[in-house]
């Protein structure tokens, strides 16, 4: 991998490097600002990264990701395989008890898989090479396969939405298109629902309950330790009640410190600014490929001639060279399927009135264009607010609507033309780790109203990203990803924005943070 220049901040939700682990006792209750406030608790229901984050608390995984990438068991004592790799036995760790105080069994597990696998991209992959998934005994789980899937505790053990969460059988054979009625899982900590204030405070306790993994903690895998009693989310909309809080202590960790207000905290000797994620985030544009105009893909080509990269990620982190990249393809700078295949659809001079004529020339005859944009969370309006002004600069009929983020992720999962409520377009961003491989990268799945929100058609996408999977070794991966990518450039399931990277802010009492990342085990507070 790429090494990026050194910063002085920076970090995202999940993080590789290594973590402060200056243990400091103290006080047992920690008050953390999350980017956005958690709307959907279920944590296969949405894509969005503050529900992975959340779930993370309650839930546990059979398998864990160590800080190299590999994945290690986890809530799995560990494996067996069978029969030329066609057999693969899991074996639960003992002891192991969900917040209701009923034991976690093989059954809870294959259930669990099942509903994620309906959803998740990488699951998909994994079922689509399933015979059959059974639980043998309470601790023994068996997948036996059409044919090898070497990367199946990869799959396990995925960081990237959507995460395969373990949680009771009862709960987990609800439809995966209806969010669970509890959120009952094995995790470090218990979700309490009694003092949920929806758009203001989400509050977990430690799970007693919970026996830790031996080992030391690495990323996702390792022992998890609760040493907070308490953890609280509490909801700032307003990036400077944010920043004024965590100065004045009443708030001990802010998730994604606004850029602007960087230079303020770094005065404060109280507070720590840190970078530590090197995959950072990847900006793009979603269409909506089920409605009009959008649906029309030389629409959709003639907008990638419009989009300046640079444009996108000042908007969000400022002119600091080191905080973000352009030239950026599908897959994610500096990791091994990153490639320059018909790079020049996004860095060749750009040339409006062309885009015009070309939109002209597509079909373009004036459809209204609904824009949905989150009004709450700062980056992701800084891109749409870029975004359009490109659209009416090349003569899109825009209709721009602000709304907060529990809007936007309910509105977009509507298929409904915009007159009845519908949407066209959305700025959001993935994780670098999503947009590493074709695994977990929904953004490039063209599986249509089976896929995720947008619902590209493209059997050639497919196809290829099912060749990706079978291919013998790096070298044939490089080559499809680059098929991958021209493929991409033509249908235009989404156009990439740039790479950037965000900073998270905690106060200096507060140690332990894993790699980064708002996963609280292994955290203290002095």
């Amino acid at each position: 991998m790429t090494t990026l220049p050194r910063r002085t901040l920076l970090a995202a939700p999940l993080a590789l490097a290594a973590p402060s682990m200056v243990a400091a006792q103290g006080a047992r209750s920690l008050r953390f600002v999350p980017q956005a406030d958690v709307t959907v608790l279920d944590p296969l229901w949405s894509t969005a990264f503050v529900s992975r984050n959340h779930a993370y608390l309650v839930y546990d995984t059979l398998y864990g990701t160590d800080a190299n990438f590999n994945p290690q068991p986890q809530m799995a004592e560990g494996h067996v395989v069978e029969d030329g790799g066609l057999t693969w036995i899991i074996t639960l760790r003992p002891n192991l008890r969900f917040h209701d105080g009923e034991p976690v069994r093989a059954a809870d597990a294959v259930a669990s898989l099942r509903r994620w696998g309906s959803r998740d991209a990488f699951g998909q992959a994994l079922f689509a090479a399933t015979d059959e998934l059974t639980a043998l005994d309470d601790r023994r789980l068996r997948f036996r396969l059409k044919k090898p899937f070497p990367l199946l505790p990869a799959a396990l053990g995925k960081t990237t939405v959507t995460v395969p969460f373990i949680m009771p059988e009862r709960l987990a054979r609800t439809d995966a298109a209806t969010q669970v009625s509890e959120i009952i899982g094995s995790g470090p900590y218990r979700f309490v629902p009694g003092e949920r204030v929806a758009g203001a405070r989400t509050v977990y306790s430690r799970f007693d309950g919970y026996v830790p993994r031996e080992g030391a903690p690495s990323f996702t895998a390792g022992g998890k330790v609760a040493n907070l009693d308490r953890v609280e989310w509490i909801v700032m909309p307003d990036a400077a009640t944010a920043s004024a809080a965590l100065q004045a202590g009443e708030v001990d960790w802010w998730e994604q410190a606004v850029t602007d207000l960087l230079p303020t905290l770094r005065r404060n000797r109280n507070i720590e600014i840190s970078t530590l994620e090197t995959s950072g985030w990847v900006g793009f544009l979603r269409f909506n490929h089920t409605q009009q105009p959008f649906n029309n893909p030389a629409i959709r080509r003639a907008i990638l001639g419009a989009i300046n990269q640079p444009d996108f990620m000042q908007a969000i982190v400022g002119n600091n060279p080191d905080l973000w990249r352009d030239k950026v393809g599908v897959f994610t700078p500096g990791t091994p399927l990153a490639n320059d295949e018909a790079m020049g659809a996004l860095t060749s001079p750009r040339d409006l009135d062309r885009v015009r004529r070309e939109l002209a020339a597509a079909g373009y005859a004036g459809q209204r264009m609904v824009l949905i944009v989150p009004s709450d969370l700062p980056f992701l309006r800084a891109m749409s607010e870029v975004g359009a002004d490109i659209f009416r600069r090349i003569g899109i009929n825009l209709d721009y609507q602000a709304l907060d983020w529990g809007t936007v992720l309910s509105r977009r999962t509507s298929r409904e033309p915009v007159e009845r409520g519908g949407w066209s377009a959305f700025f959001t961003f993935g994780g670098g780790q999503d947009f590493a491989s074709p695994a977990g990268h929904l953004g490039l799945r063209g599986n249509g109203t089976n896929g995720w929100i947008g619902w590209p058609d493209s059997p050639e996408l497919e196809n290829l990203r099912n060749a990706w999977f079978d291919a013998p070794d790096l070298a044939a991966q490089q080559a499809i990803a680059r098929r991958i990518q021209a493929q991409a450039m033509q249908d235009v399931p989404m156009i990439p924005l740039g790479q950037y990277f965000l900073a998270t802010a905690h106060r200096r009492n507060v140690s332990g943070i894993v790699q980064g990342a708002p996963l609280f085990w292994n955290v203290r507070k002095s």
